[in-house]
């Protein structure tokens, strides 16, 4: 599988993926963000990519503080679950970290955000959105806000299975 970024934190050409497999298929063909990809082959020349089997988009922090947002991760459908979304803005992060000071996403529920600890990003303590936990890279390695977070999570309605994970989850994970 190989990286590839596609353009940098102020804009990158269309991506364009297809719908019926990848979530967030069409936050990919704007042009104001940047991508990183994993892709299986060369792209070929059909209507979508099909050598994306991972996407993520990012742009610089509308305040100018030298921060860049991953904004929509997105792993195609026959391949989730294999941890390539979290090993994505991992590797789109250290790049971006070379012209950057920081990284942050916002996740929505606590797969992603164990996902993410792991491969770096640590909870800042900060929400956005309806109901999105703000995680950076660097970050303090300090179980506390990682404790914090898991909190802020077992607050709200879950689902059973998010219910299920939370239960067994106290102390941070290893990091990769």
């Amino acid at each position: 599988m190989e990286f590839e970024t596609l353009g940098d934190a102020t804009g990158g050409p269309p991506l364009r993926l297809d719908w019926q497999r990848f979530s967030y298929a069409g936050k990919f063909v704007m042009t104001n963000a940047g991508k990183g990809v994993f892709r299986a082959g060369e792209p070929g020349d059909g209507e979508f990519d099909e050598s994306v089997v991972a996407a993520v988009a990012f742009n610089e922090d509308r305040t100018g503080d030298r921060t860049v947002w991953l904004r929509y991760v997105t792993v195609r459908q026959d391949r989730r679950g294999e941890g390539l979304g979290a090993r994505l803005c991992e590797r789109v992060s250290d790049e971006l970290l070379d012209s950057y000071d920081r990284v942050k996403i916002a996740v929505n529920n606590p797969f992603a955000y164990e996902a993410l600890y792991k491969a770096g990003f640590g909870f800042t303590g900060e929400r956005t959105g309806i109901a999105e936990l703000v995680l950076e890279r660097p970050h303090d390695t300090d179980a506390t806000a990682y404790r914090a977070g898991l909190a802020r999570y077992r607050e709200r309605d879950l689902s059973g299975a998010e219910r299920s994970f939370l239960d067994g989850r106290s102390e941070p994970p290893d990091e990769r």
